[in-house]
C-alpha cells in the first residue's frame, strides 16, 4: 500500500481543513486507516482511526467532537475533516494503514504517507 496525504495548509483558529489520503494497492479496503500527527520535539501522536468498512471510528480525546474520520473505499481514500481548529492542532499530519489490528500505536501501522503540514494561527 502506498499512501499520499494532502490538504494541509495555514488556517486561523476556529477554521476548518479537510485532509485526504489517497491509497494505492488492493489491501486498502481491508486495512484499518489511521491519522497521526507530530509537532517539533514531540512524539508522533494518534489522532483517529477507522475500520475497513467505514466503522467503527475512534478518536483521541483532544479532537473528539471537532474531527471526523471517514473513508471511501471506491476511491481508495480516507479523509480527516477538522473543524474548530486550535493552535495546538498545529503539526505534520500522517495517514497510515494497519492490515491486521485495531491500534492507536504508530508501531502497529505498516504503511505511512509522507505527511502534510497543518498550521493553525491564533
Amino acid at each position: 500500500v502506498q499512501l499520499q496525504a494532502s490538504g494541509g495548509g495555514l488556517v486561523q483558529a476556529g477554521g476548518s481543513l479537510r485532509l485526504s489520503c489517497a491509497a494505492s494497492g488492493r489491501t486498502f479496503s481491508r486495512a484499518v486507516m489511521g491519522w497521526f500527527r507530530q509537532s517539533p520535539g514531540k512524539e508522533r501522536e494518534f489522532v483517529a482511526r477507522i475500520g475497513w468498512s467505514g466503522g467503527p471510528t475512534y478518536y483521541v480525546d483532544s479532537v473528539k467532537g471537532r474531527f471526523t474520520i471517514s473513508r471511501d473505499n471506491a476511491k481508495n481514500t480516507v479523509y480527516l475533516q477538522m473543524n474548530s481548529l486550535k493552535p495546538e492542532d498545529t503539526a505534520v499530519y500522517y495517514c497510515a494503514a494497519d492490515r491486521f489490528g485495531w491500534s492507536s500505536e504508530p508501531r502497529e501501522y505498516e504503511y505511512w504517507g509522507q505527511g502534510t503540514q497543518v498550521t493553525v494561527s491564533s
